[in-house]
């Protein structure tokens, strides 16, 4: 009966996602129980995140949530902006770096080594885009430092470089068609001529939607980094996250901490500086992680991993199923 409501609320959210997010303060919409007088009952909603929770006088009739959507109670909840985690200090590892610790892109802050997958017989180290490859702005063989920049990481701690990353989609990219670029080169060139310090980019929409914010590290040695997770120890394997499952991970921030995923299948706008994506089909927790645990391995507490944490803010977190992003990197747990 549960996984037919839930299917049925899963229609409903696809049939006004749009709608509602184009609501002042919404910046989410999941499959949740919803709460009363600040506890969690059993009964099932639609779950609409807002940035912050207004008396219904304040808002516009176009702004107001319904109470009731295609027969299914909504139940609004105040989030907080959701943004990218990616600060903190933490220590540096040798001679054996593992998950949990602190690491990043040399041109980034610092996030979190997630875990160990494989690909084939080659290992490599999870974590998410915007921690290894610089939210798209990364090449490939880029070094990766452990501890990350923002915790006195130097050209000195380089433990692995960029192998791979889903790139983020953030509704527009370099323009690849040739006359595009042909206008572009002339506008540059009239604005240069009139001694102009702007310049004209040719750039195209995309879709905008994004499943994983996800990248691979290649260490420098095997021998460099090890599959047990601080504190946690081992993964015994990947598994799908449920709604009231309750999860652990181990961060460079808050390190060990325990959550409970309170919403599935969410649609939410996350903050990236002064960019936003747009991600579906993403797990919610409550807040158990705080800036610079991106890029988190999130455990079941039976040890198998459901998730890849990647962005929250002082109410919650926000997780990437497993499953997808090992399917987006072609890669298994190791």
């Amino acid at each position: 009966m549960t996984t037919q409501i839930i299917a049925q609320i899963k229609e409903i959210q696809n049939a006004y996602l749009y709608e509602l997010l184009g609501k002042r303060n919404v910046v989410g919409i999941g499959v949740g129980y919803k709460r009363s007088g600040g506890m969690l009952t059993d009964e099932l909603s639609l779950v609409v995140s807002v940035t912050r929770k207004e008396s219904p006088t304040a808002l516009s009739a176009r702004d107001l949530v319904p109470r009731v959507l295609g027969g299914i109670k909504t139940d609004v909840v105040e989030t907080g902006v959701i943004r990218a985690f990616e600060v903190g200090p933490r220590d540096r590892w040798r001679p054996t770096v593992p998950p949990g610790v602190s690491l990043g892109h040399y041109r980034v802050t610092a996030g979190t080594f997630g875990c160990l997958v494989r690909r084939g017989g080659e290992y490599f180290i999870l974590s998410n885009n915007h921690v290894l490859a610089n939210m798209n702005e990364a090449r490939i063989g880029d070094p990766i430092l452990q501890p990350g920049p923002a915790d006195g990481g130097s050209s000195d701690d380089c433990i692995a470089t960029l192998a791979d990353f889903v790139p983020l989609d953030f509704g527009t990219a370099p323009s690849e068609c040739p006359y595009a670029q042909l206008a572009t080169d002339l506008l540059n060139y009239v604005a240069g001529a009139f001694k102009s310090s702007h310049r004209f980019q040719a750039i195209k929409q995309t879709p905008g939607v994004n499943r994983v914010d996800a990248a691979l590290a290649r260490p420098l040695s095997p021998q460099l980094v090890k599959g047990e997770i601080l504190y946690l120890g081992a993964p015994i394997g990947t598994g799908e996250a449920t709604l009231g499952m309750r999860v652990q991970k181990t961060g460079r921030t808050t390190g060990y901490t325990t959550g409970v995923i309170s919403q599935i299948e969410a649609t939410l706008r996350v903050q990236y500086d002064n960019r936003s994506a747009l991600f579906t089909g993403q797990l919610v927790a409550d807040g158990m992680s705080k800036p610079g645990d991106s890029g988190s391995a999130v455990l079941d507490m039976e040890g198998r991993v459901v998730g890849l944490l990647f962005a929250g803010s002082e109410y919650t977190t926000i997780i990437n199923p497993i499953g997808e992003v090992l399917s987006a990197l072609n890669v298994e747990l190791a």
